[in-house]
C-alpha cells in the first residue's frame, strides 16, 4: 500500500508580506545608520571643510610670488593650538573661528584668539555663516557679541564672513543668487555699522559663481580672502582684481588650514588698523 507524504504548506499572504517586509527593514537599517553617523554636527563646519570636495585637492603655491606673509586659520576641532611652535615656523597672522549661525560659539575660542595675540601674531576672529537659520544681520550682530570685534589696537584684523558650501544640505543654502546677495549685504551693511570696518569675504570662486551668480559688488570694500588648494588661486570671483589673503592648504604642518597674505607684515598691519 503506498505511503502519502504530505505535499509542501502553501504559504499564507500575510506571512509572505511580514517577511518581506522584515528582509527590507534589516536592509535599510545599516544604510541609514552609516547616513546618519556621516552627517556632520551643527557647529562643526570651519573654513575649507568644503574645498577639497568640491573644489579639487591639497596644493603647495608655486614659487614667484611677491612677498607673501604666512597665516594660520584655526577652529574647534584643532583644540588647543601650539602658538609659539607656529611662531616659531614663521607664522604672522591667524583667524580664529568664533561663532556659527546664531547657535554656536567656539569653546576653544580664549585659547586660540588670544594665544596667537600673546605670542606676538596679528590676530582676527571669523563667522560660519548659515543664510538658511536667520538672516545676514542677525547672524552678524550674533558674531560681533560673540567675539568679532574690531578694535583699533593695530593687531586686531577686521572679522570675516566665511561663506562657502552649506556642509549640512543644499550648497546655495536654498537661496537663489539675488537672495543669497541680499544675505551677504545684509550682514555687510550690520557689521560695519557696529564696527566701523566691512568684514573681509572668505569664500572659492566655484561656490561664489554658482551661489551669488558671481556678483562684483562686494569688491570695492571687503579684503577677499580665496580658498584654492593649488599651486596658484586661480581665477578670482567678479569685481576682485587681486587677493588680500589666500588659503591654499588643509594640511599645512602643526595646524592644517595655512595661508598667504598678498603682501610683507607691514600690510598686515596696514589692514589691522584700517
Amino acid at each position: 500500500m503506498p505511503v502519502l507524504r504530505p505535499g509542501p504548506a502553501r504559504p499564507r499572504p500575510l506571512a509572505v508580506l511580514l517577511t518581506a517586509l522584515l528582509a527590507a527593514l534589516s536592509l535599510s537599517l545599516p544604510l541609514t545608520s552609516a547616513r546618519a553617523a556621516s552627517a556632520p554636527a551643527r557647529g562643526s563646519a570651519h573654513m575649507g571643510m568644503g574645498v577639497l570636495a568640491h573644489d579639487g585637492q591639497d596644493g603647495t603655491p608655486a614659487p614667484g610670488y611677491v612677498t607673501q606673509t604666512e597665516g594660520v586659520d584655526v577652529a574647534a576641532y584643532q583644540g588647543n593650538v601650539a602658538w609659539s611652535t607656529l611662531w616659531n615656523s614663521g607664522v604672522r597672522w591667524a583667524y580664529t573661528k568664533a561663532t556659527e549661525g546664531t547657535y554656536y560659539t567656539n569653546p576653544y575660542f580664549a585659547q586660540q584668539y588670544n594665544g596667537s595675540y600673546n605670542v606676538g601674531m596679528i590676530r582676527g576672529s571669523y563667522h560660519f555663516a548659515t543664510p538658511d537659520t536667520t538672516s545676514g544681520a542677525t547672524q552678524a550682530a550674533y558674531f560681533v557679541d560673540h567675539g568679532g570685534g574690531w578694535s583699533r589696537d593695530g593687531r586686531t584684523l577686521p572679522g570675516a564672513l566665511d561663506i562657502e558650501w552649506n556642509p549640512y544640505g543644499a550648497a546655495c543654502y536654498g537661496k537663489t543668487a539675488s537672495q543669497m546677495v541680499g544675505w551677504i549685504a545684509d550682514f555687510v551693511a550690520t557689521y560695519k555699522a557696529r564696527t566701523g570696518r566691512y568684514p573681509v569675504i572668505y569664500t572659492a570662486t566655484s561656490w561664489w559663481t554658482q551661489c551669488t551668480g558671481n556678483y562684483g559688488g562686494f569688491a570695492a570694500n571687503d579684503p577677499l580672502w580665496i580658498a584654492r588648494y593649488a599651486a596658484d588661486p586661480g581665477t578670482l570671483p567678479a569685481g576682485w582684481a587681486f587677493y588680500t589673503m589666500w588659503q591654499y592648504t588643509s594640511s599645512g604642518p602643526t595646524v592644517g588650514d595655512h595661508d598667504k597674505f598678498n603682501g610683507a607684515l607691514d600690510r598686515v598691519q596696514a589692514l589691522a588698523l584700517g
